[in-house]
């Protein structure tokens, strides 16, 4: 389906304050647009960003409950309390645990015998906290649990807790409902008495501020910490959280830690997953490491993504990548396989092109990979889709949304045939009777196609600005560099160039020629580039025919030579 491409602009007032930043960082017009369009306005606050320092950090202790968090935490520590970590089974929760493990163990005496970890069952547990949880604590002695990730609706798990002598620190980032646990202390930067300067810390981050605050407290030097970095930049760049503000900051740095000093089970996975040392980028957190480690959860247990994290031997490591690595191949061979059955199931019905949505059952698809699945079916026909599995008597399955409809409100208009749902704008969990389906699919067809726009079912490219060839200079590419690392927030920028033709070496490229290697102008210069699976743009271009690319900038080394390419998103043929 081709997208819409939509182009960027700024406001008279912003063109205004771009062109006085170009002037005072004698930068490019260009490379200041993309400056003001993250909201930096002035020189003082793009230097800060291309250039973030650790000591920017927000003092932990403008966090509310963070003084009892820490008293709490200190008294379990110095009367030799038995401490669990509890966490998620996802990458933020995992590494959020591995994070706090490896900070209590250097402050915990005995550590082995008194710190604990627990990540509940993705399948007989569900997400957050649990009574299973808690009564394993209880079983082994823990009088303190420190959640992450999870908890700040587990009002009633937190009073079953006080029942069995257990106390609660929560640290997490999740919208509070109306009503607060009573823990110990409540860590959330989005409750609604929140004064804290930054709301969008990942879980781990908000574990990160425990530990940062409880080495304050007590004049713990920061490089105590520095390991802790690349923990928060794999859960930051995997869960999705706005790469701005402290985030860059703890982003920024932690790339660095990983590219220099990995943790052991971080480096062996690196390995495993081809990443070369060194040269470790967020892209590779998000699309390598993060569903490695996403897959522990999905297929076996998310504690095997702890256990990695934080051992300290190299021959368990090994073993652990490659059996993580295992679970991760499994996963994408349920995710072909169901991906394949969901879409033959819709080019089986004749009403399917008529359809504003999509929902597809089947008989025991595996539940860890659904909502995989219906991001890839949403990328196919781009609109709002839910995958269900009938397992066990009960239908469950997950939701993925498009751009600005409302996927949440659409499945709470059905709430009557459901047993259970939740999630949010663009993504929901759900489960219903077998009965209840076919209503189901009528009663949210309706909805969708009552309340869907047009343009919200036409994928949208938002472009950074249009460049010619002429524009890309080494300072251009120096000031992009330098926004790295990219994420929401701060997308990873993409531009747009009219009217390309060929120079002189394009062809296809590719074991059934499915790719496209470039190498083009637009009359003010020249550029080449890679457009994976547009082989067929070929054939126009060595032709004569103009046409329009999309693309993102990188360097490319071959042969010891470094240069700029185009990785190109999209093209478009134009009339000459």
């Amino acid at each position: 389906m081709e997208s819409r491409w939509e182009i960027l602009s700024l406001s008279r007032k912003e063109q205004e304050i771009c062109d006085r930043l170009a002037d005072e960082l004698h930068i490019s017009n260009l490379s200041a647009a993309m400056l003001v369009r993250r909201n930096l306005y002035t020189a003082e606050e793009a230097r800060a960003f291309v250039a973030p320092k650790i000591e920017m950090l927000h003092d932990p202790f403008l966090m509310v409950d963070m003084h009892a968090a820490v008293e709490r935490l200190t008294r379990a520590v110095e009367n030799g309390e038995r401490i669990l970590i509890y966490g998620d089974y996802d990458v933020d929760g995992t590494t959020a645990v591995a994070l706090m493990f490896t900070f209590l163990s250097l402050v915990v005496k005995d550590a082995s015998t008194m710190l604990d970890y627990y990540i509940p069952d993705r399948y007989t547990e569900g997400y957050g906290v649990s009574e299973k949880g808690i009564d394993y604590a209880a079983e082994t002695g823990c009088t303190l649990i420190v959640a992450l990730d999870c908890g700040i609706r587990s009002v009633e798990h937190v009073e079953y807790a006080k029942g069995k002598g257990i106390d609660f620190i929560i640290c997490d980032h999740h919208l509070p409902s109306a009503e607060i646990p009573a823990a110990v202390a409540v860590l959330d930067a989005k409750r609604a008495d929140s004064t804290y300067p930054f709301a969008e810390l990942c879980g781990c981050g908000v574990g990160f501020k425990l530990a940062q605050a409880y080495a304050i407290q007590h004049s713990m030097p920061f490089s105590m910490l520095e390991p802790l970095l690349g923990f928060v930049a794999m859960a930051i760049a995997s869960d999705i959280v706005p790469v701005v503000g402290e985030n860059r900051i703890l982003a920024y740095f932690g790339i660095r830690r990983l590219n220099t000093e990995p943790a052991l089970g971080i480096a062996s996975l690196m390995q495993v997953a081809g990443i070369e040392r060194g040269k470790l980028t967020i892209s590779d957190l998000v699309y390598k490491l993060g569903p490695r480690l996403n897959a522990c959860g999905r297929i076996h247990s998310g504690r095997d993504a702890v256990r990695l994290l934080i051992t300290d031997n190299e021959a368990e490591a090994a073993k652990m990548s490659d059996e993580i690595d295992h679970h991760n191949d499994i996963r994408k061979g349920f995710d072909q396989q169901i991906t394949n059955e969901a879409l033959q199931m819709l080019e089986a019905d004749p009403y399917n092109d008529k359809k504003k949505s999509t929902v597809v059952c089947g008989a025991d698809w595996h539940k860890g990979v659904v909502g995989i699945v219906a991001s890839r079916l949403t990328d196919t026909y781009y609109r709002p889709t839910i995958v269900l599995t009938l397992t066990d008597g009960m239908i469950s399955g997950s939701a993925r949304s498009v751009g600005g409809f409302d996927i949440y409100s659409a499945i709470d208009s059905c709430s009557d045939l459901l047993t259970n749902f939740g999630g949010h704008i663009y993504a929901a969990g759900l489960s219903l009777k077998p009965e209840n389906l076919d209503a189901f699919k009528e009663r949210f067809e309706a909805y969708v196609s009552a309340h869907i726009l047009p343009e919200q079912m036409q994928p949208t490219i938002t472009v950074e600005s249009e460049l010619t060839f002429a524009d890309i200079t080494a300072q251009f590419y120096n000031i992009l560099r330098h926004m790295e690392p990219f994420g929401p927030g701060n997308p990873r920028p993409l531009f747009v160039t009219r009217g390309v033709s060929n120079y002189r070496y394009t062809h296809k490229v590719g074991k059934q020629g499915e790719h496209l290697r470039l190498d083009v102008t637009d009359k003010t210069g020249t550029m080449q580039g890679i457009a994976f699976g547009k082989g067929g743009f070929a054939e126009p271009i060595l032709q004569g025919q103009n046409v329009d690319i999309c693309y993102e900038l990188q360097q490319n080394t071959f042969n010891g030579q470094t240069s700029l390419q185009m990785m190109v998103q999209e093209m478009k043929v134009v009339d000459n």
